[in-house]
C-alpha cells in the first residue's frame, strides 16, 4: 500500500472513530474530550493553479471540545520543504527558522478547521513535500503535502468535506465561485489596550451558488437533538462572513457583534453554521459587514476574515499591532 493510501485509510478511520459510522466504532467509547487532547495538522489536498503551480490545502484537527492553544512559530510550529519521506520519522529534527513560517495559524480554535490556508509551490515541484510540524501536550504530529494524484480535488470535494449545502453531492459545485472578499481600509493596523478598532469589509457571491435554502430550522426538541445523519457535519448553503483569531490569543480578543464561529462546532445552539438550530442570517444591507474589536493585551495579532457560501471560502487578514 503506497503511503498516501495509506494515509487516506488511517483519514477514514479516524472520521469514523469520530462519528461512529462504522460497526466497529459503534462499538468503541463515545466521549467528549473538553481539554488535555493533541491539535494534528491536516493536508486537504491540491488543485492545479492556471499559471501551472499547484496549490495545497492545510487545515487541523483539535480534538478537545473547549482547550484552544497558541503556539508560536518556532520548533513547535513550523513548515520544511523536503524530499519524499524524509521526515516520516516523527523523532527527526525539520525546523530550519528561514522557511518555517508559511502562513499558518498560531492559534488553534477547538474541532475541525478545513481547508483553512493555502501553500502554491511551483510547476517543477515533482516528489517533494510541504512539511508541517505541529507539537500539542508534548506529542508531535506532521501533515505532509505532496502532489500524489489521490489527493487532487476540486471545489465539489471541499463542499463535500465541509458539508456544504447540506451534504449535497451536486456536480454543479464542481464549479462553484468562491465568494468575493474585501477589506475596508488599512489591512495593517495599530491600537492601543482597550482602544475600539472598526472593521468593515464587502463580500458577495458572484454565482449565486449554492442558492440560500427555505429549508425551515429543525424546531422541536426532538427534531434539534436528534442524532446525526452523516459522518460529516453539515450547514445550509448561503453567503456568511465572520471574522476569527489566526495568530494572537483568542482570549484577548473582543468582538462587538460577537462573531459566528468558524470550525466546526456541532453542539446545539452552539452559535455555528454547523449547529442546530442555526439558520444562516441575511447579508447586511449593500453586503458591507460592519463590526468593532478590542485587544486587552498587547502584542501582534492577525484577525482573519471569512466570507463563505457555505462550501468554498475566502480569506482576508488584518494585521494589528497592540501598545500598551
Amino acid at each position: 500500500m503506497t503511503r498516501a493510501a495509506l494515509l487516506s485509510l488511517m483519514t477514514w478511520i479516524c472520521v469514523a472513530a469520530i462519528f461512529g459510522s462504522s460497526p466497529a466504532a459503534v462499538a468503541q467509547e463515545r466521549r467528549m474530550v473538553l481539554k488535555g487532547d493533541v491539535v494534528s495538522p491536516a493536508y486537504e489536498g491540491w488543485w492545479p493553479n492556471a499559471d501551472g503551480t499547484f496549490k495545497l490545502f492545510f487545515g487541523y484537527m483539535n480534538t478537545n471540545w473547549q482547550q484552544q492553544f497558541d503556539i508560536p512559530i518556532g520548533p513547535r510550529n513550523y513548515f520544511s520543504v523536503v524530499e519524499a519521506a524524509d521526515l516520516d520519522d516523527l523523532e527527526l529534527d525539520g525546523y530550519v527558522s528561514a522557511a518555517s513560517d508559511m502562513g499558518q495559524p498560531t492559534h488553534f480554535y477547538p474541532r475541525r478547521n478545513p481547508f483553512l490556508f493555502t501553500i502554491d509551490v511551483p510547476s517543477n515541484f515533482g516528489d517533494k513535500e510541504v512539511v508541517w510540524t505541529l507539537e500539542t501536550q508534548g506529542r508531535v504530529a506532521r501533515a505532509f503535502g505532496s502532489l500524489y494524484p489521490d489527493y487532487r480535488i476540486d471545489a465539489q470535494v471541499i463542499s463535500t468535506e465541509v458539508g456544504g449545502a447540506f451534504g449535497s453531492l451536486d456536480d454543479r459545485l464542481r464549479s462553484n465561485i468562491a465568494p468575493e472578499l474585501e477589506v475596508r481600509g488599512d489591512t495593517y493596523r495599530t491600537a492601543r489596550v482597550g482602544e475600539s478598532v472598526s472593521l468593515s469589509v464587502y463580500a458577495n457571491d458572484p454565482d449565486g451558488f449554492p442558492a440560500r435554502s427555505n429549508r425551515p430550522p429543525p424546531r422541536t426538541p426532538e427534531q434539534i437533538y436528534r442524532p446525526p445523519s452523516s459522518i460529516v457535519a453539515s450547514s445550509g448553503p448561503g453567503l456568511r462572513f465572520s471574522w476569527s483569531v489566526y495568530r494572537g490569543p483568542e482570549s484577548a480578543v473582543s468582538f462587538v457583534p460577537a462573531q459566528m464561529k468558524t470550525y466546526t462546532d456541532t453542539r446545539v445552539y452552539a452559535n455555528s453554521p454547523w449547529s442546530p438550530p442555526y439558520t444562516i442570517p441575511e447579508p447586511p444591507q449593500g453586503n458591507i459587514w460592519n463590526s468593532t474589536v478590542v485587544f486587552d493585551r498587547p502584542g501582534e495579532y492577525v484577525l482573519r476574515g471569512i466570507a463563505s457560501d457555505g462550501s468554498l471560502f475566502t480569506y482576508q487578514n488584518v494585521n494589528v499591532t497592540v501598545s500598551p
